[in-house]
Protein backbone atom coordinates (compact mmCIF):
# COMPACT_ATOMS: atom_id res chain seq x y z
CA UNK A 1 0.00 0.00 0.00
CA UNK A 2 1.41 3.38 -1.02
CA UNK A 3 1.18 6.19 1.51
CA UNK A 4 1.58 9.66 0.07
CA UNK A 5 3.35 12.21 2.23
CA UNK A 6 3.63 15.82 1.11
CA UNK A 7 5.77 18.52 2.71
CA UNK A 8 5.53 22.15 1.72
CA UNK A 9 8.91 23.63 0.74
CA UNK A 10 9.29 27.39 0.37
CA UNK A 11 11.88 30.20 0.45
CA UNK A 12 13.10 30.83 3.98
CA UNK A 13 12.04 27.44 5.33
CA UNK A 14 13.87 26.10 8.39
CA UNK A 15 15.48 23.14 6.68
CA UNK A 16 15.45 20.79 9.69
CA UNK A 17 11.69 21.37 10.06
CA UNK A 18 11.51 19.71 6.65
CA UNK A 19 14.41 17.28 6.55
CA UNK A 20 13.76 15.74 9.99
CA UNK A 21 10.29 14.38 9.19
CA UNK A 22 11.26 13.87 5.54
CA UNK A 23 13.93 11.37 6.58
CA UNK A 24 11.40 9.54 8.75
CA UNK A 25 8.73 9.42 6.07
CA UNK A 26 11.13 8.49 3.26
CA UNK A 27 12.50 5.60 5.34
CA UNK A 28 9.05 4.00 5.54
CA UNK A 29 8.14 1.02 3.37
CA UNK A 30 5.65 1.97 0.69
CA UNK A 31 6.15 5.70 1.17
CA UNK A 32 5.84 8.25 -1.62
CA UNK A 33 7.18 11.61 -0.48
CA UNK A 34 6.58 14.88 -2.30
CA UNK A 35 8.25 18.27 -1.74
CA UNK A 36 5.66 20.77 -2.91
CA UNK A 37 5.87 24.37 -4.06
CA UNK A 38 4.40 26.69 -6.70
CA UNK A 39 7.05 25.56 -9.19
CA UNK A 40 10.00 23.19 -9.21
CA UNK A 41 12.76 25.80 -9.16
CA UNK A 42 15.22 25.34 -6.26
CA UNK A 43 14.42 27.27 -3.09
CA UNK A 44 16.87 28.56 -0.50
CA UNK A 45 16.29 27.73 3.16
CA UNK A 46 16.76 30.14 6.06
CA UNK A 47 20.23 28.71 6.61
CA UNK A 48 21.09 28.83 2.87
CA UNK A 49 20.71 25.13 2.10
CA UNK A 50 19.23 24.78 -1.38
CA UNK A 51 16.21 22.47 -1.62
CA UNK A 52 14.56 21.05 -4.71
CA UNK A 53 10.74 20.83 -4.93
CA UNK A 54 9.59 17.65 -6.63
CA UNK A 55 6.08 18.69 -7.64
CA UNK A 56 3.86 21.75 -7.95
CA UNK A 57 0.53 22.62 -6.36
CA UNK A 58 -1.19 21.89 -9.65
CA UNK A 59 0.46 18.49 -10.14
CA UNK A 60 0.43 17.25 -6.56
CA UNK A 61 -1.70 14.12 -6.02
CA UNK A 62 -4.09 13.83 -3.11
CA UNK A 63 -1.96 13.31 -0.01
CA UNK A 64 -2.50 11.01 2.95
CA UNK A 65 -0.35 13.28 5.12
CA UNK A 66 0.08 17.00 4.51
CA UNK A 67 2.92 18.61 6.47
CA UNK A 68 3.70 22.33 6.70
CA UNK A 69 7.17 23.05 8.13
CA UNK A 70 8.09 26.41 9.66
CA UNK A 71 10.81 29.03 9.51
CA UNK A 72 11.08 32.75 8.85
CA UNK A 73 9.66 32.21 5.38
CA UNK A 74 6.20 31.46 6.77
CA UNK A 75 5.58 35.18 7.24
CA UNK A 76 4.95 35.57 3.53
CA UNK A 77 2.77 32.45 3.44
CA UNK A 78 0.36 33.81 6.05
CA UNK A 79 -1.08 36.15 3.41
CA UNK A 80 -0.49 34.04 0.31
CA UNK A 81 -3.90 32.87 -0.87
CA UNK A 82 -2.41 30.51 -3.46
CA UNK A 83 -0.61 28.60 -0.70
CA UNK A 84 -3.54 28.75 1.73
CA UNK A 85 -5.99 27.53 -0.90
CA UNK A 86 -3.76 24.55 -1.75
CA UNK A 87 -3.57 23.62 1.92
CA UNK A 88 -7.35 23.83 2.36
CA UNK A 89 -8.01 21.64 -0.69
CA UNK A 90 -5.51 18.97 0.38
CA UNK A 91 -6.64 19.08 4.01
CA UNK A 92 -10.23 18.32 3.03
CA UNK A 93 -9.32 14.72 2.16
CA UNK A 94 -5.98 14.06 3.90
CA UNK A 95 -5.84 11.46 6.64
CA UNK A 96 -3.64 13.75 8.72
CA UNK A 97 -3.08 17.51 8.55
CA UNK A 98 0.22 18.31 10.23
CA UNK A 99 2.86 20.93 10.90
CA UNK A 100 6.28 21.38 12.44
CA UNK A 101 7.35 24.48 14.35
CA UNK A 102 5.75 27.71 13.06
CA UNK A 103 4.15 25.83 10.19
CA UNK A 104 1.11 25.56 12.47
CA UNK A 105 0.55 29.30 12.03
CA UNK A 106 0.12 28.71 8.29
CA UNK A 107 -2.50 26.08 9.07
CA UNK A 108 -4.10 28.72 11.26
CA UNK A 109 -4.12 31.27 8.46
CA UNK A 110 -5.82 28.63 6.30
CA UNK A 111 -8.57 28.37 8.93
CA UNK A 112 -7.66 24.86 10.07
CA UNK A 113 -6.91 25.49 13.76
CA UNK A 114 -10.21 26.93 14.97
CA UNK A 115 -11.26 25.15 18.14
CA UNK A 116 -8.33 22.74 17.88
CA UNK A 117 -5.51 22.05 20.32
CA UNK A 118 -2.19 22.94 18.72
CA UNK A 119 1.42 23.73 19.45
CA UNK A 120 4.35 25.46 17.74
CA UNK A 121 7.84 26.81 18.49
CA UNK A 122 8.00 28.22 22.02
CA UNK A 123 8.76 31.71 20.67
CA UNK A 124 5.54 31.73 18.64
CA UNK A 125 3.18 29.93 21.01
CA UNK A 126 1.35 33.13 21.92
CA UNK A 127 0.28 33.60 18.28
CA UNK A 128 -1.83 30.44 18.17
CA UNK A 129 -4.87 31.97 19.88
CA UNK A 130 -5.07 34.62 17.15
CA UNK A 131 -6.12 31.82 14.78
CA UNK A 132 -8.74 30.40 17.10
CA UNK A 133 -6.54 27.54 18.28
CA UNK A 134 -6.31 26.21 21.82
CA UNK A 135 -2.60 26.73 22.60
CA UNK A 136 -1.34 23.49 24.14
CA UNK A 137 2.06 22.72 25.60
CA UNK A 138 3.76 19.65 24.21
CA UNK A 139 6.38 18.45 21.77
CA UNK A 140 3.61 16.73 19.79
CA UNK A 141 -0.07 17.66 20.09
CA UNK A 142 -2.81 15.60 18.42
CA UNK A 143 -6.41 16.71 18.05
CA UNK A 144 -8.39 14.42 15.77
CA UNK A 145 -6.55 14.28 12.44
CA UNK A 146 -4.56 17.42 13.25
CA UNK A 147 -1.02 16.79 14.51
CA UNK A 148 1.24 19.74 15.34
CA UNK A 149 4.84 19.63 16.56
CA UNK A 150 6.96 22.04 18.55
CA UNK A 151 10.09 23.72 17.28
CA UNK A 152 12.50 22.36 14.66
CA UNK A 153 13.96 19.14 16.16
CA UNK A 154 10.50 18.11 17.38
CA UNK A 155 9.88 17.21 13.74
CA UNK A 156 11.82 13.98 14.17
CA UNK A 157 9.70 12.83 17.12
CA UNK A 158 6.63 14.04 15.25
CA UNK A 159 7.53 11.99 12.18
CA UNK A 160 7.74 8.83 14.27
CA UNK A 161 4.42 9.61 15.93
CA UNK A 162 2.77 10.05 12.53
CA UNK A 163 4.18 6.69 11.39
CA UNK A 164 2.84 5.00 14.51
CA UNK A 165 -0.62 6.48 13.86
CA UNK A 166 -0.55 5.31 10.24
CA UNK A 167 1.21 1.96 10.40
CA UNK A 168 1.62 1.03 14.05
CA UNK A 169 4.36 1.33 16.65
CA UNK A 170 6.46 -1.52 15.27
CA UNK A 171 7.02 0.25 11.94
CA UNK A 172 7.82 3.50 13.74
CA UNK A 173 10.33 1.73 15.98
CA UNK A 174 11.87 -0.01 12.97
CA UNK A 175 12.49 3.34 11.28
CA UNK A 176 13.79 4.79 14.55
CA UNK A 177 16.31 1.99 14.91
CA UNK A 178 17.37 2.16 11.26
CA UNK A 179 18.21 5.84 11.78
CA UNK A 180 19.76 5.19 15.22
CA UNK A 181 17.63 7.92 16.70
CA UNK A 182 18.63 7.91 20.38
CA UNK A 183 19.03 11.59 21.32
CA UNK A 184 21.43 12.45 24.13
CA UNK A 185 22.09 16.22 23.90
CA UNK A 186 25.37 17.51 25.33
CA UNK A 187 23.57 20.42 27.02
CA UNK A 188 20.19 20.72 28.70
CA UNK A 189 19.12 23.97 27.09
CA UNK A 190 16.56 22.81 24.55
CA UNK A 191 13.50 24.41 26.14
CA UNK A 192 12.87 27.69 27.99
CA UNK A 193 12.22 25.61 31.11
CA UNK A 194 15.76 24.20 30.98
CA UNK A 195 17.76 27.12 29.57
CA UNK A 196 19.31 29.85 31.68
CA UNK A 197 17.88 33.37 31.66
CA UNK A 198 20.92 34.64 29.73
CA UNK A 199 20.52 32.00 27.00
CA UNK A 200 16.80 32.72 26.71
CA UNK A 201 17.43 36.46 26.34
CA UNK A 202 20.17 35.89 23.76
CA UNK A 203 17.94 33.53 21.77
CA UNK A 204 15.01 35.93 21.80
CA UNK A 205 17.26 38.71 20.45
CA UNK A 206 18.39 36.41 17.64
CA UNK A 207 14.79 35.57 16.71
CA UNK A 208 13.40 39.07 17.17
CA UNK A 209 13.46 40.19 13.53
CA UNK A 210 11.24 37.46 12.19
CA UNK A 211 8.94 37.65 15.20
CA UNK A 212 8.41 41.41 14.90
CA UNK A 213 7.44 41.08 11.24
CA UNK A 214 5.14 38.18 12.11
CA UNK A 215 3.39 40.18 14.83
CA UNK A 216 2.48 42.88 12.31
CA UNK A 217 1.12 40.35 9.80
CA UNK A 218 -0.96 38.50 12.38
CA UNK A 219 -2.36 41.77 13.75
CA UNK A 220 -3.41 42.69 10.21
CA UNK A 221 -5.03 39.30 9.64
CA UNK A 222 -6.85 39.48 12.97
CA UNK A 223 -8.17 42.96 12.21
CA UNK A 224 -9.38 41.86 8.78
CA UNK A 225 -11.18 38.87 10.30
CA UNK A 226 -12.99 41.16 12.74
CA UNK A 227 -14.12 43.38 9.90
CA UNK A 228 -15.49 40.38 7.98
CA UNK A 229 -17.49 39.21 10.97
Amino acid sequence: MTIRFGLLVFPGIQQLDLTGPYEIFASTEGAEVHLIWKDTSPVVSATKLVLQPTTTFDDCPQLDVLCVPGGGGINALLEDEVVLSFIRVQAAQARFITSVCTGSLVLGAAGLLRGKKATTHWNAHDFLASFGAIPTAGRIVKDGNLITAGGVTAGIDFGLAVLAALLGQEEAETVQLSLEYAPAPPFHSGTPQEATADVIARTKRRLAGSRTAREAIIARLTAAARVRT
